[in-house]
């Protein structure tokens, strides 16, 4: 749904990077840029395949996707993929070359179900030198060699490459749309807080089909399956109050689609809330604030960081009631040695009001550990 980045923690690491020696992170006092803020404003349509691209006049942004794959023995496995783009304010106004302008960053993970097992990795670099980017005019995100990238012409389906090679894993996979892109909120406007400001430009594109690779332990692997991916950008997201959030993003076996979210306060009371819900060939319905409900379940505490987050969600909507329920309770991806962000994203099972699993995706849940800086 949204970003795991603090920013601070961003600028911190790129100074401690001995990669780029001539970079260091730019000083709390230094003074901020003096270029105009744009806005997320209600009405702005997106437009396709420019809005596939990089948003760079924009704060933050993310392309992230998730999804549940098959070996060929039937053993299931987890992945994500996230790349982000951090616009470093204290240095618009820079004029030189190696001005450290725009970050870029990655998280990938596995997670294998029958192994009991989540491997994960994370990236991070200045744009430019070769090193990574993000271009315009259309989907294609690297940071050195780990990438992202759409091919297809206006109105064709969309085809998403991933390769990520990772120190215990790696993947190379190929996601195909099947369906149109799921336009969020109101014409790509997804409100995110009381104010009209705490919003993002979102769209989703669910219910991809994935073929490929994955290599766990140096054992290649051909892999099928479905994903979900999630675009957004934005300049202010979140409201003082909240503390995280929890997300869902499901692919149902009718070729639905759910996507449901809660802006959560300090002492776990929903501030914001919101998502979607569509069946092939039919337009969105869209959820109101009010329409959303998350009750927490069963927990599990992690032994890492001592954060207990539920594992098992009720979250009622227009859609229905339905039970999310974790694949593997132990996919915290805790990064202390590299962003300093905690947060739990896994694979996890949908099941309707007679206990049917009737879809999969992943669930997300920040603020448990700390809260979340936007």
């Amino acid at each position: 749904m949204t970003s795991k980045i603090d920013r601070r923690q961003w600028l911190a690491m790129l100074g401690s990077l001995t990669a780029w020696p001539a970079v260091a992170a730019p000083r709390a006092t230094a003074a901020p840029s003096s270029q105009p803020r744009p806005e997320i404003r209600p009405g702005d349509a997106l437009r396709f395949p420019r809005n596939f691209g990089a948003h760079p006049e924009f704060r933050t942004e993310w392309w992230y996707i998730t999804g549940r794959l098959l070996t060929a023995e039937r053993q299931t496995l987890g992945f994500q993929v996230t790349f982000f783009r951090s616009r470093v304010d204290t240095a618009q106004d820079n004029p030189s070359h190696f001005a450290a302008k725009q970050l870029i960053l990655a998280h990938a993970a596995i997670t294998d179900v029958a192994g009991r097992q989540l491997l994960h990795d994370q990236r991070i670099a200045r744009e430019g030198l070769g090193l990574a980017g993000a271009t315009l005019d259309d989907t294609h995100v690297h940071l050195k060699d780990w990438s992202l990238q759409r091919t297809g012409s206006s109105g064709s389906p969309s085809l998403y490459q991933a390769q990520v090679k990772a120190q215990d894993f790696g993947f190379a996979l190929a996601m195909r749309s099947t369906q149109a892109p799921l336009v969020q909120g109101q014409a790509g406007y997804s409100r995110k807080g009381p104010l009209p400001s705490q919003a993002s430009r979102y769209y989703s594109q669910p219910q991809l089909a994935v073929t490929g690779q994955v290599t766990l332990h140096g054992k290649a692997q051909a892999v099928t399956g479905q994903a979900w991916m999630d675009h957004e950008w934005s300049e202010g997201l979140l409201a003082p109050e909240a503390v995280g959030w929890d997300w869902i993003g499901m692919n149902l076996r009718d070729g639905s689609a759910l996507m449901a979210f809660r802006l959560r306060r300090q002492d776990g009371s929903t501030l914001w809330a919101g998502g979607s819900f569509r069946t092939p060939g039919q337009a969105a319905r869209i959820f109101k604030p009010d329409e959303v409900r998350f009750s927490p379940g069963r927990t599990w505490q992690s032994p890492a960081t001592h954060a207990t987050y539920p594992v098992e969600w009720q979250v009622a909507t227009p859609a229905g009631r339905f039970t999310v329920r974790a694949m593997l309770d132990a996919q915290e991806l805790a990064g202390q040695q590299s962003t300093g962000t905690v947060y739990w994203e896994g694979l996890s099972e949908l099941r309707d009001a007679s206990q049917r699993v009737v879809g999969d995706g992943y669930l997300e849940m920040t603020g448990y550990a700390n809260p979340m800086v936007l």
